[in-house]
């Protein structure tokens, strides 16, 4: 009985020293089993990872090339400023042929038949070639010459498709001249606004650059406010302004000023605004032109940038005369020293005056606040014919407007919005006038 007992003690107790190992198996397991699943979701977090940067590189590149092919091929990023009027193309490779491929300068070969009915446009800016505008000029003959300034010759042509067009020829003066024409071509491709002299294309050929603008019939406002024998303006027929004219004009550049300043990010700074860059079209409707001294405004508080000083004697600003400070203020003094001629009809500088009367702005200002020597300054050739009250106002906005204090200055559309009411009444009394000077004419009849 107790051997029994005892063997079945035996067989019962038997198996446990086997169980010990199968515990210690079992327990190693789940540990394997964590350890690959934190490799399998590491692998995994990883792989996402580098998938996303991957696709992040890609979107990166794509849009890259995307940009360099907008540039390179329609020639133009467009920038869009406030007023969806300002886009910034690339600027023109001066340094490269007309027939390199790599730049806006691209214009088709004339003498490769199938190119000569091409046009290459940027923006509805024409490249042309240097024979075509031989054609338009007739060889740039000296009868066509409807301008000979210190920025170039200027000649009448008709293109091609029959677009009467001024073609400028400007003077060569080595880096700067091309730099000046880089500029220029630059802000009229990317500017567009009525009340600046449109663009319509340029040539780059070979060492020859030229500039083609939109044909002013009446010239520039120096001719008719100094009328002269200068044969810059020999082309134009100058004839008295009537104050109503006059008062359009001064608008006119007023809003190109705001435009520039103010509807253009970064502004832009003309540094050469004077009556000889005001031309004239059939209508006497102001644009403005010349941009080969033109800057582009500071994005700091005040603006202001230091620069070379360069512009015309009697429009420059104390300031920028005396430091090279540059502005957009800078400006408004130019444009009261245009508003000044157009009152007076006098020179900015004019030597043949009496002593005192040389520099224009220095002899107006202490009158410009008196009403009865406001009304001895106006222009003779006015013969009477103006309104007391916007003599005073426009007076008025050019005393603010030559502030030796750049700071006491308004913005151009301050000046805007008080000329545009003078406009308004004066256009509403002459209507008037007319309509009523029409009763009588019809009743005899």
């Amino acid at each position: 009985m107790e051997s029994k007992k005892s063997t079945l003690e035996h067989s019962y107790s038997s198996p446990q020293p086997s169980s010990g190992p199968h515990r210690e198996n079992g327990a190693s397991h789940p540990n394997s089993s964590i350890f690959i699943i934190i490799i399998v979701v590491t692998s995994f977090i990883l792989l996402i990872v580098v998938s996303l940067i991957i696709l992040l590189l890609r979107r990166l590149n794509s849009s890259t090339k995307k940009t360099r092919g907008n540039t390179d091929c329609d020639g133009e990023n467009s920038i869009k400023s406030p007023s969806d009027n300002f886009t910034c193309p690339r600027p023109p490779n001066c340094n490269s042929s007309p027939d390199a491929k790599g730049g806006c300068l691209h214009a088709p070969n004339p003498s490769t038949p199938s190119s000569r009915s091409r046009r290459t446009v940027l923006r509805g800016v024409q490249v042309f070639t240097y024979r075509e505008l031989e054609a338009a000029t007739e060889q740039f003959s000296e009868r066509n010459v409807i301008g000979n300034g210190g920025c170039g010759v200027v000649y009448k042509g008709v293109l091609s498709d029959g677009t009467v067009a001024a073609i400028k020829v400007p003077h060569r003066e080595g880096k700067r001249g091309e730099r000046a024409f880089r500029i220029e071509v630059d802000l009229l491709c990317r500017l567009n606004c009525p009340y600046l002299v449109e663009l319509l294309g340029y040539c780059a050929d070979q060492n020859h650059r030229l500039l083609i603008f939109e044909y002013m019939p009446n010239g520039t406002l120096h001719a008719h406010l100094h009328p002269s024998p200068s044969p810059r303006d020999a082309h134009v027929q100058s004839m008295p302004l009537d104050w109503g004219t006059r008062l359009r004009i001064a608008l006119d550049c007023a809003r190109a000023l705001e435009f520039l300043h103010e509807h253009v990010v970064p502004s832009v700074i003309h540094r050469d605004f004077k009556c000889s860059s005001i031309l004239l079209d059939q209508n006497f409707c102001a644009k403005v032109s010349d941009f080969r001294l033109a800057k582009t405004g500071s994005d700091k508080i005040n603006g202001q940038i230091s620069t070379q000083v360069l512009g015309t004697t009697g429009y420059l600003a104390p300031e920028y005369a005396s430091t090279g400070k540059l502005t957009t203020k800078s400006d408004v003094y130019s444009y009261g020293v245009v508003l000044l001629e157009l009152l007076t009809g006098r020179l900015p500088v004019d030597n043949k005056r009496g002593p005192g009367e040389h520099p224009l702005v220095s002899w107006a200002l202490p009158r410009l606040t008196n009403k009865e020597k406001v009304v001895e300054m106006v222009d003779p050739a006015l013969n009477g014919q103006y309104s007391m009250k916007e003599l005073i106002q426009v007076a008025a906005i050019a005393a603010v407007c030559v502030q030796e204090e750049a700071d006491y200055r308004p913005l151009m559309t301050d000046v805007v919005q008080s000329l545009i009411p003078l406009v308004k009444n004066y256009s509403a009394s002459s209507s008037n006038s007319l309509r009523f000077q029409s009763i009588p004419g019809s009743l005899s009849s």
